[in-house]
């Protein structure tokens, strides 16, 4: 999105306000209490949440009124949903809610087939996850959603792939302000094995040079297939620490390499 002004749905949202953590916890207790003018409030401070999170769609859809109409479901779920108890950040909540919605919207649009076994055990993951997630506050582990439906993790893993987005090999996958990584640059090029296999040796010298922390979230993620919130569950820090740490690797990594 832009940051003049955007059209979308008829909400100007150069003008949307955003809600301080202070102000949504005083309009969650009015909630509580049976105004539900608080959650209007609730919703229109948090449209920016939801813009936020359409950004690595914007080209990949013909009508983003839509999309914006499916992620404001989503944020009204979880404002329906969330509990001060949970004792984390609103948005720390709502982000996997609004994000599952606008993947199940555009997942159902989608033109590519998917055996009917495995959507329907995609189906019941996701309900699953959502209510682990309503429940516990936090996002369920793969091991421990296996374990519910009495399932492998493996498969559980391979229904979940199954039901994510296509991506273009031309997707941009990492920016540092400067040249764009896409997704074409990190395919194997089996024409020249040389180069392949000069590239697999320069990173992981590199990887082996960076700080513990960040060659374990760099190999959990990229590699294991973790997300954010799994390791900063996992290691005990909050999602955008993951974020921060997973960045500077890769920026030290891009460093090294070239």
């Amino acid at each position: 999105m832009s940051r003049n002004k955007v059209e979308i749905c008829n909400v100007n949202t150069a003008n949307i306000k955003v809600l301080t953590n202070e102000e949504m916890t005083i309009l969650f207790k009015k909630l509580k209490d049976g105004d539900l003018s608080a959650k209007e409030e609730l919703i229109n401070g948090n449209l920016k949440l939801v813009l936020s999170i359409l950004k690595k769609y914007n080209n990949r859809v013909d009508n983003m009124d839509d999309l914006f109409q499916v992620g404001c479901i989503g944020l009204i779920k979880a404002i329906d949903n969330f509990d001060l108890k949970f004792d984390v950040k609103f948005s720390t909540y709502a982000v996997p809610m609004i994000l599952g919605e606008v993947r199940r919207y555009l997942r159902d649009s989608s033109s590519i087939r998917v055996a009917r076994s495995i959507k329907d055990t995609a189906y019941k993951i996701m309900k699953l996850k959502e209510e682990l997630t309503n429940k516990l506050g936090k996002e369920p582990s793969i091991k421990m959603i296996s374990e519910k439906l009495g399932i492998t993790e493996f498969e559980v893993a391979n229904a979940m792939d199954a039901m994510k987005d296509t991506v273009s090999m031309f997707e941009p996958i990492y920016n540092d302000g400067g040249d764009t990584i896409y997704l074409e640059d990190q395919l194997d090029d089996k024409s020249n094995n040389m180069y392949s296999l000069d590239m697999k040796i320069s990173l992981k010298d590199a990887l082996n040079k960076l700080k513990e922390k960040e060659k374990y979230i760099l190999i959990e993620r990229y590699i294991t297939g973790k997300t954010q919130l799994e390791l900063a569950e996992e290691i005990g820090i909050s999602q955008a620490q993951i974020s921060r740490l997973e960045k500077s690797g890769l920026e030290n990594i891009k460093k090294m390499i070239n």
